[in-house]
């Protein structure tokens, strides 16, 4: 008899074998995995291939051989791999709003302690999406299809937790290891430029160039006094922008200057802090340099938890940029500051990962998580000019104060791909469309090819049917409108349309977490995760996809091709937004390199002769003043036919006059310089033309036919304001014709109206005479009915003659009978109008009974008077706040924007005329003016409203990084970081020149 006290310990250890049981099979990794660029197949299990490249397990399926992971101490590829030891992943903590209030605090590493629960690999954690500083620790068993060699930080794709590798042959036993976001992690590159093939930075002793800078003399002690006073403001209102940064946002991107709060739009890196950092300097601020270099080394580029892309240009020119400069600044490698170039480097290194592409044109939106960073990528078919050609600069810098060639041949590249762009041409020769196709893939001929290729194909075998028959009892395996597949054979060699992989967050907005195909598979934006499976092209069965010998996806190869357009029907040609700073780099690339790299002299040469060919127009003003500014172009076909332009006034074209002045003085061009001082002046001009004394982001304006012959002209001004003048004019002359009729039918309205009048005040007379009569006739019957002897002969006779034979009264105290009454009633109604076509109304005289329909008048309805166009035009004036010239304020922000202080500061840097000074003074207080607050400064949002405009609460890291450290340098000493002996990215970041431009003593400098 079955006794369960006895066996109730055996029945206990076999369910907790069981259960173990499960567990492992659950954990372990006996199935093959689907093939793709997430997983290399080292896996004991995955069945080998034969000498012919086939798998002896899975035919058909070649085995790609697992990428080297190992580094040397600089970051590049061994040759051969070799494990790592351990490391702890140090995971800074940022600071809440609250916390970051009033206090500062550097974040220091600390170990996790083991919580009370643990989590195995694969329990079903979603906690991928924890914020930084928040770990806890789980028990995680061996991953057996590691890579030897690869860095420490393994990342779950299911789950975003990091694994700590372990080196080959270790304990495969679970081991405990944090977990936290995701992290991005160094992972192969696809299309690796071999050390060889590497373009070199150019050395050499640099190019002997003219000074840049103007040759200022002694000021005076008045002029000392005032210019020393404005700096010092200057400097205050940093010191208060600063200071609300670190009170209430620090470490985080940006402060709210109104609601003191902060925000984190570039994955919250301290974009402020780390863009302010060579101000602080500059400015003198030294302890508050102490302070964020110190806090830079805490900040972790290889995780974010607020974005899943890294927007390439903003971080290379503010973060990179940034910390190059700070470093260039603070002494370089003289200096004690060695922290800023390693975390430079660091950042560099993640950065790097967008060149990785075939065409190594880079990914301009990097989703940074491994499982997204490993797939093979292209860059983008409509890439922006501005962000494509804006890296070149900061990656030269690099390699300069690194001497590693392969920052400078990540960017090397590019010019290349503009250079020979520029030489093959575009509808503008010397300018690009503002929208650029940079995949480096014709997909128009590569799909066209793939149609022949499937035409072809389709033609032989159907040649083949024709002339072959299948043997007895021999079943086709080509594919049949009843489900039968074709064979493995007959499939070989057959393309995947549908493939197509497309780097994340650039075909939509930033951070949205949209798909992106990836063959049959999914990867999230925002999460890494990778869904869907994939099938193989060549089977009906889900397995891996063919690959190349490198890896790839067999349909990964187009039709090459370089730059070009990325426009539909119609391409735009400006120096504004998108566009500014790839031609801006032009000349400050030269500069930077010693003149060694002459491509960047004929890139911008080219570039300003059609910009003054094509896009410099003369505003009209009432002063007749004589400034430029320069218009966008619109082209439908590949030639300058047919051009059509905005005349636009844009904030961010303010940096073209201070482009033309140094490139004057750089390559001995005067008239670029004097093209540069009236770009300049136009934006100046701008600022002084609006009640707040500020320029519009945006705005259009009446424009010269000739910039040789410009005077005002009102009626051409008012033409533009309206462009509808003609038809309100049409308008108007159908209005005077109306109103004409309207006050002749409205003269016959109002005589027609008194005759009637007159004639209804009659019948109301004679109708109380009527009733008086009535009145009388029945007062008599009554009387003779009371009277004595009232049936009397005399009375009878009085009766009767009185009323008649009939009854009816014969006469009356005022002589006038009934029937007279009637006949005059009669007589009156006849008289008015009966032919009224606007209806009739029923009146009734009573004089014999009848009723007569008269007509019912109706006023005339006077005509609407329309707007004249002179109403039209002095009514918008008044509503739209419109300076004399402006057509349009299209967007009426303010949002502390440098670009025109900057080429402000360069025209008095290369001219020496004080009267700049003046300019920017009155720039720099109508800014302050408008936008300071209680901790800050803050964009306003219409520079044309008369009163206090309203802030908008959000103050840009480059409101520190440029606009005011421009307006310091403008009321320094002039050999203050010289344009000589400094170069300044499109941030406002100075880096040192290798070789100063022909230094000038300064006792020449004062003495000339």
């Amino acid at each position: 008899m079955f006794r369960f006290r006895r066996y109730r310990v055996f029945l206990i250890c076999a369910f907790i074998i069981v259960v173990l049981l499960l567990q492992v099979s659950r954990n372990s990794d006996w199935e093959p995995r689907v093939s793709s660029t997430l997983h290399d197949h080292t896996h004991p299990h995955y069945p080998q291939a034969d000498a012919n490249g086939r798998g002896t397990g899975y035919e058909g399926y070649a085995k790609p051989k697992a990428p080297d992971y190992s580094t040397d101490d600089e970051g590049d590829t061994l040759a051969n791999p070799r494990p790592k030891e351990q490391q702890t992943i140090r995971l800074p903590q940022l600071k809440t709003s609250h916390e970051a209030k009033g206090e500062y605090s550097l974040p220091t590493p600390t170990t996790a302690p083991v919580p009370s629960k643990v989590k195995a690999l694969g329990a079903g954690s979603t906690d991928s999406g924890d914020r930084l500083g928040q770990t806890t620790v789980a028990a995680v068993p061996s991953i057996p299809d590691r890579k030897p060699g690869q860095v420490e930080g393994i990342h779950d794709q299911q789950h975003g937790d990091i694994h700590i590798q372990k080196p080959p042959g270790a304990y495969e036993g679970p081991v405990l290891a944090a977990t936290t976001t995701i992290h991005w992690h160094k992972v192969p590159e696809h299309f690796p430029v071999p050390e060889e093939s590497l373009i070199m930075l150019p050395t050499g002793k640099p190019k002997p160039m003219p000074p840049i800078q103007h040759r200022f003399g002694e000021e005076s002690e008045a002029t000392k006094a005032k210019r020393e006073s404005r700096l010092a403001k200057v400097k205050a209102e940093a010191q208060r922008a600063w200071s609300g940064y670190k009170e209430y946002a620090w470490t985080h991107d940006e402060v709210k200057p109104v609601t003191k709060q902060f925000r984190d739009p570039f994955c919250g890196w301290a974009a402020t802090l780390v863009d302010s950092l060579d101000t602080l300097w500059i400015m003198g601020m030294k302890d508050e340099f102490e302070d964020a270099a110190k806090a830079v080394g805490n900040i972790d580029f290889t995780t974010t938890p607020y974005r899943s892309d890294i927007p390439v240009f903003e971080t290379t020119i503010r973060y990179l940029g940034g910390l190059l400069a700070a470093y260039d600044v603070s002494g370089g490698h003289s200096g004690k500051y060695k922290v800023l170039l390693d975390k430079a480097v660091e950042l560099a290194e993640i950065l790097m990962g967008v060149f990785d592409t075939p065409n190594r044109m880079p990914v301009l939106y990097y989703n940074w998580k491994p499982a997204f960073a490993s797939q093979p990528h292209r860059a983008s078919p409509s890439a922006s000019v501005a962000e494509l050609g804006s890296l070149s600069m900061e990656f030269t810098r690099l390699a300069q104060l690194t001497g590693k060639n392969k920052y400078y041949d990540a960017v090397a590249r590019i010019t290349n791909a503009f250079e020979e762009w520029q030489n093959r041409g575009t509808a503008l020769p010397g300018i690009f469309p503002q929208i650029v196709d940079a995949s480096g893939c014709n997909r128009t001929a590569a799909a066209l090819n793939r149609l022949a290729a499937t035409s072809s194909a389709a033609k032989a075998q159907a040649e083949i049917s024709e002339d072959l028959s299948d043997p007895p009892g021999y079943r086709s395996d080509q594919g049949s409108a009843d489900g039968e597949q074709p064979s493995m054979k007959q499939q070989e060699g057959k393309k995947d349309l549908e493939f197509q992989v497309t780097p994340g967050g650039h075909r939509g907005d930033p951070g949205t977490g949209e798909f992106h195909s990836i063959g049959k598979r999914e990867v999230s934006s925002t999460s890494g995760e990778v869904t869907g499976t994939s099938t193989d092209a060549t089977s009906d069965v889900p397995g891996p996809h063919p690959l190349t010998a490198k890896g790839l996806p067999d349909e990964w190869d187009c039709v090459p091709q370089g730059l070009v357009s990325g426009g539909y029907g119609s391409d735009s040609y400006s120096m504004g937004g998108s566009q500014d700073s790839t031609y801006e780099y032009f000349p400050k690339q030269y500069l930077l390199l010693g003149g060694l790299e002459p491509k960047y002299r004929a890139l911008y040469e080219n570039t300003v002769k059609a910009v003054k060919k094509y896009l410099l127009y003369r505003p009209m003003t009432k002063d007749d003043r004589d400034i430029l500014f320069s218009a966008k172009a619109y082209s439908s076909s590949d030639s300058d036919r047919g051009l059509t332009f905005d005349y636009e006034v844009t904030h961010l074209t303010c940096f073209l006059g201070g482009m033309f002045g140094l490139g004057g003085k750089l390559f001995d061009s005067p008239e670029d310089v004097e093209v540069g001082k009236r770009l300049a002046d136009g934006c100046v001009w701008a600022y002084e033309m609006m009640p707040t004394g500020i320029m519009p982001e945006m705005a259009t304006v009446l424009a010269c036919e000739k910039a040789t012959d410009c005077h005002w002209n009102e009626t051409l001004w008012w033409d533009l304001l309206d462009p509808n003048s003609a038809w309100r004019d049409e308008q108007m002359e159908d209005y005077r014709r109306k109103k004409k009729i309207y006050e002749q039918e409205l003269e016959q309205f109002n005589q027609e109206t008194a005759r009637r009048k007159k004639v209804e005040k009659e019948a109301r007379r004679e109708e109380a005479l009527r009733e008086q009569a009535e009145e009388g006739k029945r007062s008599l019957r009554l009387k003779n009915e009371t009277l004595p002897g009232r049936h009397s002969a005399e009375a009878l006779r009085r009766r009767q003659v009185a009323y008649g034979a009939e009854g009816e009264l014969l006469e009356s105290s005022n002589s006038v009978t009934p029937k007279q009454t009637g006949e005059k009633t009669r007589n009156l109604a006849a008289d008015l109008d009966l032919n009224n076509a606007n209806g009739h109304r029923q009146q009734t005289y009573e004089g014999d009974r009848e009723q007569t329909s008269l007509p019912v008048l109706q006023k005339p309805i006077e005509p609407t008077r329309p707007v004249s166009h002179e109403e039209y035009v002095a009514d918008r004036i008044k509503q739209e706040h419109l300076p004399p010239g402006f057509v349009s304020l299209n967007d009426r922000r303010y949002i502390l924007r440098p670009e025109a202080i900057e080429s402000v500061w360069y025209m008095y840097r290369i001219t020496g005329d004080p009267s700049w000074q003046e300019k920017g003074w009155r720039m720099f207080e109508s800014i302050v003016a408008a936008t300071q607050t209680p901790i800050g400064h803050s964009a306003i949002d219409d520079v044309a409203f008369g009163g206090q405009p309203s802030w908008t609460d959000n103050m840009e890291s480059f409101w520190l990084a440029e606009t005011l450290k421009y307006f310091y340098l403008l009321f320094t000493p002039p050999d203050y970081f010289s344009l000589d002996e400094w170069v300044l990215n499109t941030e406002a970041h100075p880096f040192k020149l290798s070789s100063p431009v022909q230094p000038v003593t300064k006792d020449e400098r004062y003495h000339s």
